[in-house]
């Protein structure tokens, strides 16, 4: 799936532009806490393992709802609490940002509950507070999203404000000052903020002068140039039937669905009118330093991806896990954490996006011992690389993989309704869940191998938040 880990996306892999804040870590703990905590943690995981995904299978049934309009959702009916999660997303996100109104999606998401149709701001919260739902919005690089988990019992009044947030919204000026002013006061404090800059920076590097490359906030200029006029441009562009998904979760059945489809979505117009966005390869084989005195040093190293598509991306995904992705378990958080101390947190991602893909290794450690541990992220990628992993790893992974999708993906409705949208994006098809274990066990040793000789021996860009660390980019 795609996604949001240690980098933010749209889908469960997360965004290469983002760099993870280690500032504030607590102590590493001693190897012997590490192996009583993982022993614990293994154990707990294995009963939910055994017991969660057969309870999920059975008690999760997925219908297609088409309305009589041809809005379609997927829905999961579930009446154990008198609450409805719906989950949504347009295609677009910041990357239809024009050029010099960088940050106009992501003002445009803190709009939608500040005002729409009759209701100004003030009378658009107090409905909602009335009707005991919960609305928000917020973008990505391809997508603009929106939410609302709301009371079975009172579902009309909250259908209604989404129906008009989503085809009414008001961009009144005064909220629209009031939420620049929140976003210009965050660009500025980003401005001396090492992991902003080293974000920035590392976008810039990796993407050039592809839309993945701008902060998704803007800049204190480009922010400042948005209009109303803007607001409603994009709104007209990307909230469209054609780039819309759905997924509803809770207390409501397939007929009354198919009427708030149709309330909330039916009178939007059928095609987008997106800009094109161009596929990218992050450029890689750079070294990056983000030169602050500081007593920890973060790291991070993109080596590229595979899109989710690709025949060998079950492989990538396999081989991730055992690389940084499995909690515990990982070679990198044995070799950095368990046995050295060098650092509490240490994981590698696979990010997938609708223009681009890439895997990323990240760090933190005391900036004296960056150098050691540079060396050794980087022995454990090389030794992957060439050798593979051993059976007993592959195994276990695969066992990992398909008893902890239902803890991280279906443990709430509104998690259910985010993973049934990015199965939709991912065009997975509704019985993907029954299949993703037969993709998994199907992974032969040979082909993780292949997948690890692919992505990690090509010579990476690495970033160095912290003090200048000499031969840090030499591997």
């Amino acid at each position: 799936m795609r996604g949001v880990p240690a980098w933010r996306r749209r889908r469960s892999v997360t965004h290469p532009s983002t760099v993870s804040a280690l500032r504030a870590d607590p102590p590493s703990p001693t190897r012997g806490e590490g192996r009583a905590l993982a022993a614990l943690t293994t154990l707990f995981l294995s009963i939910l393992f055994l017991i969660l995904p057969a309870l999920t299978a059975r008690a999760m049934e997925i219908q297609s709802v088409t309305s009589p309009k041809g809005i379609t959702a997927w829905l999961v009916e579930d009446y154990s609490v008198p609450v409805v999660a719906i989950r949504f997303v347009f295609g677009g996100g910041s990357t239809q940002d024009p050029v010099g109104k960088e940050g106009l999606a992501n003002l445009m998401t803190g709009l939608f509950d500040e005002g729409a149709g009759p209701l100004d701001s003030e009378d658009f919260q107090i409905k909602l507070d009335d009707a005991g739902a919960e609305m928000s919005f917020d973008e990505s690089r391809d997508g603009i999203y929106g939410s609302m988990r709301m009371l079975a019992e009172q579902r009309d009044q909250a259908f209604d404000l989404l129906r008009l947030a989503v085809n009414e919204p008001r961009f009144d000026q005064l909220p629209i000052d009031r939420i620049r002013s929140q976003i210009l006061s965050g660009i500025i404090a980003g401005e001396n903020d090492p992991d902003t800059v080293a974000q920035n920076k590392w976008a810039r590097a990796l993407y050039g002068d592809h839309p993945y490359s701008r902060s998704d906030q803007g800049t204190k200029e480009s922010i400042a140039a948005i209009t109303s006029d803007d607001l409603k441009a994009l709104h007209k562009a990307v909230f469209a039937r054609g780039g819309l998904h759905v997924a509803v979760v809770g207390a409501i059945d397939a007929e009354t669905l198919k009427k708030k489809l149709d309330m909330v979505f039916g009178d939007l117009p059928q095609n987008q009118a997106l800009r094109p966005v161009a596929d990218i390869d992050p450029k890689l084989a750079q070294h990056i330093e983000v030169d602050y005195d500081l007593p920890q040093t973060s790291l991070q190293l993109a080596f590229p991806g595979v899109k989710r598509k690709a025949a060998d991306f079950f492989p990538a995904v396999l081989m991730n896990e055992i690389l940084g992705g499995g909690t515990f378990t990982s070679r990198l958080f044995q070799e950095v954490r368990e046995k050295r101390g060098l650092a509490y947190s240490v994981n590698s991602s696979l990010i997938n996006q609708d223009h681009a893909n890439a895997l990323i290794v990240s760090t933190g450690t005391r900036s004296d011992r960056a150098a050691e541990t540079l060396g050794i992220v980087r022995d454990v990628v090389k030794q992957l690389a060439e050798q593979g992993p051993t059976e007993a790893e592959l195994a276990a992974t695969k066992k990992y993989m398909i008893g902890a999708y239902a803890i991280n993906n279906l443990d709430s409705s509104s998690a259910i309704a985010s993973t049934l949208v990015e199965l939709q994006l991912d065009d997975l098809g509704i019985d993907y869940m029954q299949r993703r274990a037969g993709y998994i066990n199907a992974v032969t040793l040979e082909q993780v191998k292949a997948a690890a000789k692919k992505l990690l021996t090509t010579e990476p860009t690495i970033m160095i938040i912290g003090p200048k660390l000499a031969g840090a980019g030499k591997g």
